[in-house]
Parts: C-alpha cells; sequence; structure tokens
C-alpha cells in the first residue's frame, strides 16, 4: 500500500561524523600492567576475573562500588561507571548515564511501551530492543555514556486502569507482558529472536523492573514508599511472578531492579525469599539485582522495618541486591561493616555479580572499538531504518474503536476537501507524543503536522485552555470553526500532567471541559467527528462510543516520534489499522475499587469485582484484545492434535469446590518432558476479506466451559501479527502447553492442571478440549 509521500520528505536523518575520544574502559594494553593483571585477561572464566580484581581491592574501594555512581580505581586502571541509565522506549536521558551533544544530540524515540504492545507483535518488539541497544552501544562507542546497564523494561503488570506508569508497561495480561519482556530484552542485549545466541557477550544489559507487585505510586495519601502490597501466593504465582520468571529463564536478562514497595510486609529489596531463594535458586538468575533509586534508605527512614541504618544495609545485602541507586550505603556500609551486620561474602558476591555484568559488556577487554560490538557509531544512531521503524510501531499499535458509519478512511483524492484538527492534544509538544522515560527524539511530527501532508489548509484550534486539564474550555469558537469544515478530527486525552511516575489517577473521564467540547463540536458539525484518544491508560467514553455523531475513535497511546505521520496515514488510509488494545477500559464508576486492594479475583460476596479481562465481571467499555479494522476477517479452526488430553503421569490430586470433588495435577510433579509432549498443536484459518492489505494480531484465548471459582473467565494463550493482501487467507499455527497454558493457580500458589472441559478461542469460532486426569 502505497503513501501519498515518500518517507524520504518525512525523515530528517543527520549523518553523524566519527567520534574522536574513546569510551571509559579497564585494562588498557598500552598499560603494562593491564598485562599482569588475570582479571585483565579475557582468556580465563569470568568468575575466576572478579575473583583477581576483587583480592585486589581495599573494604573501602569495594564499598565505594556498591552505587549506581561507582568512582574510579586508579592504581587498577578501572575508569567510573554509571549503572543508571534508561531505555524504556528508546534511549533516554532521564538517569545520569548518558549524554547528548553535538555529536549525538538524539536518539530514537518509539512509541510509549503500552502503544508498541498493542501491535501483539514479538518480533516487531525484539527489532525495536534491537535498535535500542544499537543506539546505545554506539552512544557508548562515541563517548557520551558512562554505562551500558540499561533499567528496562518496566514488566509489571497494568492491575488498576488509574496507575500512572501503566502507559510503560505492555498492560494487563501476564502472558503479552512476558512474551514483550523477552523479546525486548534479547533484542537490547544483542541476543537472536529465538535466544541463545549471546555466548556471555552483552550488546547492552537490560534490567527488568519493579520486582515486584509494584502498580501504585500516588493514591489518595498512599505512596509507593510506603504501600505494603498484600498479595495472595496465588496471585503472586499466575499474575505477578510469570513476566519476571519469563525475563529472566527465557529473556536471559542480566539485570533486575527491586521495587520501592513492601510485599506482604516486607521490602522487595530486603526480601531473601524474594531476591534469592525464587530469583536466583529457583529462576537460575545469574545477572545483577539493583534497587530502585533511594528504595534503601526509605527501608529504615520512612517503613520503619530495619532498625537502624546499618540494619537496613545489611538486610538488603543479606537478601540478594548488589547495588543500589543512590548513596546510602555511601554513608554507612562501612559502620554496618564495623559493626559486624554485613559479611565480606556478602559483599564479595555482590561485586562479583557487578563486576561480572561490565566483563560481559567487554569494558574490561581493552579499547572496546577492537571487540564486539565495537565498530557500531555514530550513524547507526537515528539511522532511517530505525525511524522507519518507529513508524512502523505506532501505526501497527494505534487502536480503532469505531467505525461508523465506515466514516473512515477520510477521502484523500479530493482537492476540496476542508479538515479542521481541534483539541488540547492537537498541536501537542513531544513531551505528551512521546510519553515518559524518553530522550530527545530524532525527528517529531505533531498530530497537526501530520494531517497537513493530507490536507495543505487543515485547520486547528486548541478547544481547551491549559492543554488537557481543558480547566477552560473555548467551545463557541471551536464550534464555529466546526460548522466550516467537512471533516473534523477531535484530539483529545491526557498527557503527563495527568498520568506519569508519582500521579496517579483518581477518576477515568476524560479530565476538564473536554467531553463538552467534544460533544458541542460533534453536534455542531457537517458530518460525525472522528475521536481521537492520547493516554495511556484507559478512559470511559462510553457517551461518545454511543454518539452517533461521533463516527470513528482511535487510541494512538503516546505515539512516538512519528506518532503524528501514523494517525494521518491511517485517518487517510494509507494503512490498514490493526492494533488491538492490551488493558481493559473501565466504566467510570470502577474508582470505587480501592487501588490498595491487590487481589486480582472477584469476590462476589463483597461485591468485589476483581480486575483485568482475566477476573473482572463488570461492565466494559471496551474489552482487552478488541480493535477494529478496515478489513472484516474471518476465522476458522483447521486442526487440533488432540481433543483429549489424558493425564496419567503423575498422582492425582483432589480438591472440594462447590460441594464437588475436582481431580488435578500438581505442574511441578509432571516434569518438563511431559509437558512438553502434551504441547497441542493448533492451526487456524484467517481470510482477509477486505481490499485493503492489513497487518492483523490473531489472538487465542481459553476458557472454561463451565465458570469456576478461582479461574481465570478466559485466558489468552498464543497470538501472532500476520500480513494478509486484500482477500488474502493464511494459517496460523500456534503450540498450546497444557503446563503453561492450561493451568492455573491454586490457593498455595502452586500451579495446577484441573479435569474438565476447556474451549480454545479464537474471536467467535470455538473449539473445545477435554482433560482427562
Amino acid at each position: 500500500m502505497g503513501s501519498s509521500f515518500t518517507f524520504a520528505a518525512i525523515i530528517f536523518l543527520t549523518l553523524q561524523t566519527a567520534h574522536s575520544s574513546n569510551p571509559p574502559f579497564a585494562c588498557d594494553w598500552s598499560n603494562p600492567a593491564s598485562k599482569s593483571y588475570p582479571f585483565c585477561n579475557p582468556k580465563l572464566p569470568i568468575p575466576q576475573r572478579t575473583k583477581d580484581l576483587l583480592s585486589r581491592l581495599t573494604l573501602q574501594e569495594k564499598l565505594s562500588q556498591l552505587v549506581n555512581t561507582a568512582p574510579s580505581i586508579p592504581r587498577l586502571g578501572i575508569p567510573a561507571y554509571q549503572w543508571w541509565s534508561e531505555a524504556l522506549h528508546g534511549v533516554g536521558n532521564v538517569g545520569p548515564g548518558i549524554h547528548f551533544n553535538a555529536s549525538i544530540s538524539s536518539a530514537t524515540s518509539f512509541p510509549q511501551v503500552i502503544l508498541s504492545a498493542a501491535t501483539f507483535d514479538s518480533l516487531l518488539w525484539y527489532r525495536i530492543g534491537r535498535a535500542i541497544g544499537i543506539e546505545a552501544r554506539a552512544i557508548y562507542n562515541a563517548a557520551q555514556a558512562q554505562g551500558l546497564t540499561f533499567w528496562a523494561p518496566n514488566i509489571n503488570i497494568f492491575r488498576d486502569p488509574r496507575w500512572g506508569r501503566g502507559q510503560e508497561t505492555p498492560g494487563e495480561d501476564p502472558l503479552l507482558t512476558s512474551r514483550y519482556a523477552v523479546s525486548y530484552v534479547r533484542g537490547l542485549q544483542g541476543d537472536s529472536f529465538h535466544g541463545g545466541k549471546l555466548r556471555g557477550h552483552l550488546q547492552a544489559s537490560a534490567c527488568c523492573k519493579h520486582f515486584t507487585a509494584y502498580d501504585l505510586d500516588n493514591w489518595k495519601g498512599v505512596d509507593r514508599f510506603l504501600f505494603d502490597a498484600r498479595v495472595s501466593l496465588q496471585d503472586l504465582a499466575d499474575t505477578y511472578q510469570p513476566p519476571f520468571q519469563s525475563c529472566v529463564q527465557q529473556g536471559g536478562a542480566s539485570g533486575i531492579m527491586c521495587a520501592y514497595n513492601r510485599v506482604n510486609g516486607v521490602p522487595s529489596c530486603a526480601d531473601f525469599n524474594l531476591l534469592t531463594k525464587t530469583v536466583r535458586k529457583k529462576w537460575h538468575f545469574r545477572g545483577y539485582i539493583t534497587s530502585d533509586c533511594g528504595a534503601v534508605g526509605i527501608i529504615h527512614d520512612q517503613q520503619g522495618f530495619a532498625k537502624s541504618a546499618e540494619d537496613a544495609v545489611a538486610d538488603v545485602l543479606r537478601a540478594g541486591m548488589d547495588v543500589e541507586c543512590g548513596s546510602y550505603l555511601t554513608g554507612h556500609a562501612e559502620s554496618a561493616v564495623l559493626q559486624k551486620k554485613v559479611s565480606m561474602s556478602e559483599i564479595d558476591r555482590a561485586l562479583h555479580n557487578l563486576f561480572s555484568i561490565r566483563m560481559r559488556l567487554g569494558l574490561f577487554g581493552g579499547n572496546p572499538s577492537s571487540l564486539p560490538f565495537g565498530m557500531i557509531g555514530p550513524n547507526h544512531v537515528c539511522s532511517k531504518e530505525h525511524q522507519y521503524l518507529a513508524l512502523e510501531a505506532a501505526r501497527n499499535g494505534i487502536v480503532l474503536l469505531k467505525n461508523s458509519p465506515t466514516l473512515l478512511p477520510l477521502p484523500k483524492t479530493s482537492p476540496s476537501i476542508s479538515l479542521a484538527v481541534i483539541g488540547p492534544n492537537a498541536n501537542a509538544s513531544p513531551l505528551t507524543l512521546l510519553g515518559n522515560y524518553a530522550g530527545p527524539p530524532c525527528k517529531f511530527v505533531t498530530i497537526l503536522q501530520g494531517f497537513q501532508h493530507y490536507v495543505k489548509n487543515a485547520v486547528y484550534h486548541p478547544g481547551c485552555d491549559g492543554g488537557p486539564k481543558c480547566s477552560s474550555a473555548k467551545i463557541e469558537q471551536a464550534v464555529e470553526v466546526a460548522k466550516k469544515v467537512d471533516y473534523v478530527v477531535l484530539v483529545m486525552g491526557l498527557d503527563q500532567s495527568e498520568e506519569r511516575e508519582e500521579r496517579d489517577r483518581i477518576h477515568l473521564d476524560l479530565p476538564g471541559k473536554q467531553l463538552e467540547l467534544v460533544n458541542s463540536v460533534a453536534e455542531a458539525s457537517k458530518k460525525p467527528v472522528i475521536l481521537v484518544l492520547l493516554c495511556g491508560g484507559p478512559v470511559d467514553i462510553s457517551s461518545a462510543k454511543y454518539n452517533h455523531k461521533i463516527g470513528g475513535i482511535l487510541w494512538a497511546g503516546y505515539p512516538g516520534e512519528l506518532g503524528g505521520i501514523a494517525l494521518a496515514q491511517i485517518i487517510f488510509g494509507d494503512h490498514n489499522p490493526g492494533g488491538r488494545l492490551p488493558v481493559t477500559w473501565y466504566p467510570k464508576d470502577y474508582i470505587k475499587v480501592p487501588m490498595t486492594d491487590m487481589r486480582m479475583r472477584a469476590d462476589p460476596s463483597t461485591g468485589y469485582p476483581g480486575r483485568t479481562y482475566r477476573f473482572y465481571k463488570g461492565p466494559k467499555v471496551y474489552e482487552f484484545g478488541y480493535g477494529l479494522s478496515y478489513s472484516k476477517y474471518s476465522y476458522e479452526f483447521v486442526s487440533v492434535t488432540h481433543d483429549k488430553l489424558h493425564l496419567n503421569q503423575s498422582s492425582t490430586h483432589f480438591m472440594v469446590e462447590n460441594s464437588e470433588t475436582v481431580r488435578y495435577k500438581l505442574v511441578s510433579e509432571l516434569g518438563e518432558q511431559t509437558c512438553q509432549s502434551m504441547s497441542l498443536s493448533v492451526t487456524v484459518r484467517v481470510q482477509n476479506h477486505g481490499s485493503l492489505v492489513g497487518k492483523h494480531p490473531v489472538l487465542l484465548f481459553m476458557r472454561p466451559k463451565i465458570q469456576k471459582s478461582g479461574n481465570p473467565v478466559k485466558q489468552l494463550v498464543g497470538f501472532q501479527s500476520v500480513m494478509l493482501d486484500a482477500g488474502e487467507m493464511t494459517h496460523v499455527g500456534f503450540v498450546v502447553s497444557p503446563c503453561e497454558h492450561l493451568s492455573r493457580a491454586n490457593e498455595a500458589g502452586a500451579m495446577i492442571i484441573e479435569e474438565g472441559s476447556q474451549v480454545l478461542l479464537v474471536d467467535d469460532q470455538e473449539h473445545p478440549i477435554d482433560i482427562i486426569v
């Protein structure tokens, strides 16, 4: 499908000159001493090298390395290192590790994560991670970075629609979030898409955060620093923990960040059961664990969990944390050692993990320019390929929520078409379109500029004073503008003043007078209007959904540096929308549910409605996975290898539910080989009945035939994104693992497979599966 204007006319590509200075590194071979140090010998195993290095450090030198701003050790030729850099959806300048200057002044800014997640495209996520990793290494090679450890991705479950940081996550589903984590981490670190090709070397280091059950920032006087998340073993096992387990075991992440909050009374960064027993021993994690910034100090100073500052230091090191973001250890670690609250073995363990990562990054092997990834240079930053990828991600993620009566796409052939672009986000700054944790973008195209490529004389009116807060609106002026044109696009929603880190929302409505503006303009317009929403979290737009004067609704998240082009291409038919919502959109009275209630499952006896599409049992504005297209797609189950699954390889257990005895198997007793042998191969025929090519995510769900207490209403068990030409048909294959996809956690947190009938779902097509124990 051709665009009405060339991409070259949009993209401004700055070709950088070669860098003139070297990045910081240890083991400079021009220094004779380097050749005598075993820790500088890349032929030796990393554990042997770190052991040698630690044997040469004084206590003060060791302690100095336990904070994110690690100073140099000049006598050993070891430069300073900065552990804190950010790369949520592009290399950012939020942390102190990255410095943009004249040589490299920007980096590709991809859509905010929640919008990329709406593509349901694992390969796209990998390509984004890979592009970010390449740009990160290029910036380091240009001596504009003090480190290569990036504190991303954020893989917390988007549990509550009010959470200000939900925009940073892949959404509310554990499988979706797990797949995103694996794809992003493999891409950033330089692994292959299918994994297993790293062989120790890291292009850059990814860090999965915030471990665990962190999804409240500041709500009605409860903040993330003092919040004690009370989470059942059941919810931990099948909702909160799976993304982190996948990130470690499948993604091979080299970093994990522990969170501010407590979990069942224990601060995350001081929880031995979480950091050591679960992450290191059960999941076999071999990377480093950092605190969130300032998280160590609050354990004593605010939470009162530790009796003294030295106890707080001892608690986190004993739990398994390796490095602090902050300076609390700088002030208190030595006295903790002198008071014999911290042992040298705990310090050495942390330092082994930290220096191992720096060695895997190639920072202890001489000049990095002659090592793997050493030839990545400034010309790899803001490349045409990466900028096109940012555009691709935005237009494949944008979700068409309403198109009645087939108002979209708008005609682009008539030279006389007139268009008004109205609303507080219509000509918004980069801060709005990029979302949080962004760096300076290579190029920036506003929503208005995107439309002006199609309609040269598009009329603009902000509609509101003061941006999306819209405390006062210029409704009469906006109405007069709308009356004079053929078509109206209203660009409304939120921005970082409404939702962000440290700011949760208190309502789910459009802010201020936005809805009044929408209704007034819609009523006055010649034709039904198009409503575009920029926001991370969902808003209740029920009235717009059912208003016949609003013909089209699109959710564009925070679409990144080229989001203005992506949206215009969809609205004028140069791209067929295919995005699907990665979160449930709830009605506004959902705010009656306290954000502090961590339960996922509904409790009918108290009226608690549950959370996310898996357990929520109330009305919805839009469902998880909802999204329209300009094409009509049909589906059909072609084959499923087994209609009946016989589980007789291990002992059978029994439990009583609603006076019925239910037979089940423990996944842990079946074993990995048995689980793999029982996998189902599912083939679905998909056809595009439209006249446009389309990128289309196919979502495979499973639901129990008879709903039981504690079981998900339905659950995503697979997804694939396929490109189909007009009229084209293809077969999509899924592998369904009973142990992974047909299991649920019991109240003790053990994964079980119950006897009974399940139903595979793709859209309105169903296929039954019987599980016999």
